[in-house]
């Protein structure tokens, strides 16, 4: 994933199309900027997990200027290495330190889990006061519904 510090500055792009479609093509798995793409129609519409602050309309080397490669920075605020596992969706991304990543995903695993057995139960009319979160009796339910459940 390549991750940009554009210091949460739009007043100009970070890349545009063209650039965010050759990493696609040249196999990345994403784009991040802080600051602002070109072309947000069109990188919207490939393949590609791109994440941006907003549309940007100028080019970028009016502001920004690539430094360096590889290298600890800041994006949005978090601080950033080479290695870190990028996650993210449509509510937005998430950096993990390579050194936790496991921990946080079998934690994130386990309140996924947890958060389809509110859903099954809310989606079976059951109120969410004590459900969630979970008081004692929710999570002595959920204790027995994790157990009929596989870890895939």
């Amino acid at each position: 994933v390549m991750v940009i510090d554009s210091r949460k500055d739009r007043s100009a792009a970070s890349a545009g199309d063209i650039l965010v479609t050759r990493l696609w093509k040249r196999g990345a798995a994403g784009i991040v900027t802080d600051g602002g793409f070109r072309d947000s129609d069109d990188i919207a519409k490939l393949p590609f997990p791109a994440f941006h602050g907003g549309p940007s309309a100028p080019t970028n080397l009016i502001r920004h200027h690539a430094v360096d490669l590889n290298v600890p920075i800041g994006c949005g605020d978090v601080a950033v290495f080479p290695g870190d596992i990028i996650v993210s969706d449509m509510d937005g991304v998430v950096v993990i330190p390579r050194g936790i990543a496991d921990a946080v995903a079998e934690e994130a695993l386990e309140q996924t889990l947890f958060e389809s057995f509110v859903q099954e139960r809310v989606m079976a009319g059951e109120t969410i006061l004590g459900l969630y979160p979970p008081g004692p009796e929710a999570k002595e339910a959920y204790s027995q519904w994790r157990r009929t459940r596989s870890r895939a």
